[in-house]
């Protein structure tokens, strides 16, 4: 085989080598984007349910706290009434 042949066929080599680096490099760059996406989507989505369980607690704590004014307002009046301070003139 002479010199030129062998120079074409290291050439040839390196060509389909650096090639095949390249198809690999793109598809691990890839994989990392679409990984990334994905992290991306669980976060909003884990942000989203933890603001709608923020919304329902406070919805809860809402009428939980308005029930305790309620009974507290019922409290009062029932001891107005039990010492007669809740009588009309």
């Amino acid at each position: 085989m002479s010199n030129l042949q062998q120079s074409f066929n290291a050439g040839q080599t390196q060509g389909q080598t650096q090639g095949r680096t390249e198809q690999m490099i793109q598809s691990t760059k890839d994989t990392a984007n679409a990984a990334r996406d994905q992290a991306t989507n669980a976060t909003q989505s884990a942000q989203e349910s933890a603001q709608q369980g923020q919304q329902q607690t406070a919805g809860f704590l809402q009428q939980t706290g308005e029930q305790m004014k309620g009974m507290a307002q019922g409290a009062v009046e029932s001891v107005k009434n039990t010492l007669g301070m809740n009588e009309k003139k």
